[in-house]
């Protein structure tokens, strides 16, 4: 697929909650096709000490109106520049890049579990995987309710689920405490997360010794986007992987977890 770097127009820059921004950009050129678990890398202009372009997962595409929406979680200087830029300014982006999540069967029914900034991509797989919304389940953790952003605009793609750490909102605990993944595994045939590594590997766990396809997208620093500078490799079964071009999305049984 080939690697496309586009000027876009920052459309919206809206905030979430206190963390997180929606991000809305609008190509100048036809977007290319994305999928879930893809992301973008984009430019931090005017800042001289930050040299490396920072990735992002998509969490939604408007091909009509070539608008690619993406979520940005504040976890360093770059993010927070980035969460600084006003409506109208222009920002530089190389897309796409990445190994997406696979597209389930029409029969298939599934349970996509999202943590953290890991929720940009199963809110964008629930939207396109074509499933009926009865046989697509979301379940999304956070630390507290002013963590969890505003979901609306997906649930009418599936049946939503949440857990927060302080029981502020849905189930108290983490997502694997959740009775959708400690009680009601057997409902579903395949297993996609995002999130913190921790939760993806318990989640990777259970789904190897209960026999559940499962696809997880991992969150190594990714810099280059390319492949080269090998700061995102990870160890698998056949090797060491570079995060950015091998994946991010893998099947958890390809793993050394």
């Amino acid at each position: 697929m080939r690697k496309t770097v586009i000027d876009f127009l920052l459309l919206d820059n809206k905030q979430l909650n206190k963390d997180n921004f929606l991000l809305k950009l609008r190509s100048p050129i036809p977007v290319p096709e994305l999928f879930p678990g893809q992301f973008i890398n984009v430019l931090i202009k005017d800042a001289s000490e930050i040299f490396l372009r920072r990735p992002f997962s998509i969490l939604d595409v408007d091909f009509n109106k070539q608008i690619i929406s993406i979520l940005v979680k504040i976890l360093g200087r770059g993010s927070k520049k980035l969460t600084e830029a006003k409506e109208g300014e222009t920002i530089n982006a190389i897309v796409p890049l990445g190994k997406s999540f696979s597209l389930p069967e029409k029969s298939d029914r599934i349970l996509l579990i999202g943590g953290g900034s890991g929720v940009a991509p199963m809110l964008f797989l629930s939207k396109i995987c074509g499933l009926a919304p009865s046989n697509v389940s979301v379940l999304i953790g956070a630390r507290s309710i002013s963590d969890h952003i505003d979901i609306s605009a997906y649930q009418a793609y599936g049946q939503f689920h949440f857990t927060t750490e302080d029981g502020t909102l849905g189930e108290k605990g983490f997502v694997t405490n959740h009775p959708v993944f400690t009680e009601k595994l057997e409902n579903y045939n395949k297993i996609y997360t995002c999130g913190p590594n921790q939760m993806m590997k318990a989640i990777g766990k259970v789904a190897i010794e209960k026999g559940i396809f499962c696809e997880v997208s991992l969150e190594n620093m990714m810099a280059c986007g390319f492949g080269v500078c090998l700061c995102c490799v990870e160890d698998t079964k056949t090797g060491h992987k570079c995060v950015c071009t091998d994946g991010p999305v893998f099947n958890v049984n390809d793993l050394k977890w």
